[in-house]
């Protein structure tokens, strides 16, 4: 038996510069951060030859093709396994329609695991890059590649994109500055459901009419990123604001008047800015709001369920692993 970790995500940032139609012409950057929210993948051998997949839904086919789930499908046939497994997902979160990267960190600890149990070990970037590879161009999903690298690195990352690969930096911040900007930030679940593959396929058609807007949220990630190792964290809530306003009109659906009213309600009661994370649409409403206003700001969000969150250091990983010999 095998068990993968692996974080979802908040993204602050630069979300669709990561596109490839956009950063191979201009150059995209993400600033996101893992959180201590969870997927976790279980993999074990069977006695018999049979696939058993346990999700949602529960399946039982003879061969990889015939398996529903396309990451699990995908994944085990990159990692070249064919017969006797059971692979279970489970998450910390609901899977779908968050916000939070589900659908890329599980991705990556299918990959994780699936590798592990052949005995291999894989790096960080190279979970990624086939995460990527089986969602973006196996799968056609219509997404950017942030999720998987964040996933797969954890940590706080700055992320740049370009025509010559895509770069992976830490975000040098110290246990108590990060502590601090931990402690100013606010996440609640909104209860609204979204196709976020509908969004993004939007998102997507659009860049040529949304270029400028989509180098300004380039250039944001770069001053937010700035304005974090300065230990600026106010400006840096400024700048979340900044974005969104940038965000919302790169495609119809990122938002709608249920969310502009909660974010309206937390800004006149304190909030200094914040984001509706992924898409859009739904899921959870980030928030930065100084500790003084908090109380004020959860009042005015009373109906809406608060899902306290710390930054999280580690990215996927094995933390169980019993195989047996012969």
């Amino acid at each position: 038996m095998i068990i993968v970790q692996t974080p979802l995500r908040i993204s602050f940032m630069g979300g669709g510069t990561d596109f490839e139609d956009f950063y191979s012409r201009y150059g995209g950057a993400v600033l996101t951060t893992a959180i201590d929210k969870r997927v976790f993948v279980v993999v074990m051998e069977r006695f018999d030859d049979q696939i058993y997949v346990n999700y949602s839904k529960k399946e039982i086919v003879d061969k990889v093709e015939d398996i529903e789930h396309g990451l699990v499908r995908e994944s085990m046939r990159l990692a070249g396994i064919t017969k006797a497994v059971e692979v279970t997902t489970l998450a910390d979160v609901p899977s779908h329609g968050t916000g939070l990267g589900s659908s890329s960190s599980i991705t990556v600890g299918l990959l994780h695991a699936f590798h592990a149990m052949q005995g291999e070990l894989k790096t960080a970037e190279t979970l990624a890059e086939e995460a990527c590879h089986i969602e973006i161009d196996i799968l056609e999903k219509p997404i950017g590649k942030q999720d998987q690298y964040i996933a797969a690195y954890g940590n706080m990352r700055f992320i740049t994109f370009g025509r010559d690969g895509i770069k992976v930096e830490k975000v040098e911040l110290s246990p108590e500055d990060k502590s601090k900007l931990n402690d100013n930030l606010l996440l609640f679940y909104t209860g609204l459901a979204r196709n976020s593959d509908e969004i993004l396929s939007e998102q997507r058609n659009k860049i040529d009419e949304r270029i400028e807007i989509l180098k300004e949220m380039r250039e944001l990630a770069f001053r937010a990123r700035d304005a974090l190792v300065q230990r600026a964290f106010d400006d840096f809530g400024e700048m979340l604001h900044q974005s969104w306003e940038l965000k919302r009109q790169l495609a119809e659906g990122i938002t709608n008047p249920d969310i502009d009213r909660m974010y309206e309600v937390s800004r006149r009661a304190g909030a200094i800015g914040g984001k509706i994370t992924g898409a859009g649409g739904g899921g959870f409403l980030l928030l930065y709001c100084p500790k003084h206003k908090q109380d004020a700001v959860r009042e005015a969000l009373k109906g809406l369920r608060e899902t306290p969150f710390r930054f999280e250091n580690d990215g996927s990983k094995v933390i169980f692993n019993y195989r047996r010999n012969g």
